[in-house]
């Protein structure tokens, strides 16, 4: 009698998403571009016609720019720390 074979565990790499979801038409159709020479990400919806344009740091990625646009859209203000005396 022979042994069983071990069962081979596939490795499932995530991967970062290419489009994101708009915030103004709810679908998944927003792409993000990034300018790193001039620190700026452009970001567009090709189902409503959403542009923005987004100050980014050079080693900010496609994720951190749309979260940008996001807060942006929305108007959520950056939270401050609070000084304690």
């Amino acid at each position: 009698m022979g042994r069983r074979r071990k069962k081979e565990e596939k490795i499932i790499r995530k991967t970062l998403p290419e489009f994101f979801l708009c915030p103004n038409c709810a679908k998944n159709t927003v792409k993000v571009t990034l300018d790193k020479k001039n620190n700026i990400a452009g970001i567009r919806c090709s189902s409503c016609g959403l542009k923005s344009r987004v100050p980014i740091d050079p080693l900010t990625a496609e994720v951190d720019a749309y979260s940008i646009f996001v807060d942006q859209y929305y108007g959520v203000a950056k939270v401050e720390e609070k000084k304690v005396a």
